[in-house]
């Protein structure tokens, strides 16, 4: 994928979204000295590109009577990752499912209800066919989730 190069506007609409998710085109526009109508082009724009896939909802799931999230590590064997992540994707309790680079190849984000449900859920991963190895961790405190746009000398260069 090559870089993209974002102007002054796109900042600005970018980091309001960020920000605010649900902020108006309107508010956006003020800060950004055009019309709502730009902006709404702006955002659409945006999409097309593929630099904004979504505004979604940031939940809060302890609120909503989860425990904190679990991270499980997870090694597989690669002639069945294909099938491993079919499987994984289609536990309900997975929220987030990456591959990764290093020792595990599978990073899995996992909101329960209860440890109780947890340990089930991980019993359940390690007896996946094409799963060798799983590791996990339970987070204790979320300390910081930055909604941010990276400075442009930290965006991949290719």
């Amino acid at each position: 994928m090559r870089r993209v190069e974002l102007d002054r506007i796109d900042r600005i609409i970018l980091e309001a979204l960020l920000s605010d998710g649900r902020a108006s085109f309107s508010a956006i526009a003020r800060q950004a000295k055009l019309t709502d109508v730009a902006i709404k082009k702006r955002v659409e724009m945006l999409k097309k590109r593929g630099i904004v896939s979504s505004i979604t909802a940031n939940l809060n799931f302890k609120a909503l009577g989860f425990e904190n999230p679990i991270f499980v590590q997870m090694r597989s064997e690669i002639s069945k990752n294909r099938d491993v992540i079919k499987k994984l994707l289609a536990m309900d309790s997975i929220v987030e499912l990456y591959q990764v680079l290093g020792e595990y190849n599978l990073l899995a984000k996992i909101v329960v209800s209860d440890l109780e449900s947890a340990e089930a859920l991980i019993n359940k991963v390690g007896l996946v066919d094409g799963i060798i190895d799983v590791k996990t961790l339970v987070v204790m405190s979320e300390i910081s989730k930055n909604a941010i746009l990276p400075s442009q000398s930290l965006q991949k260069k290719l």
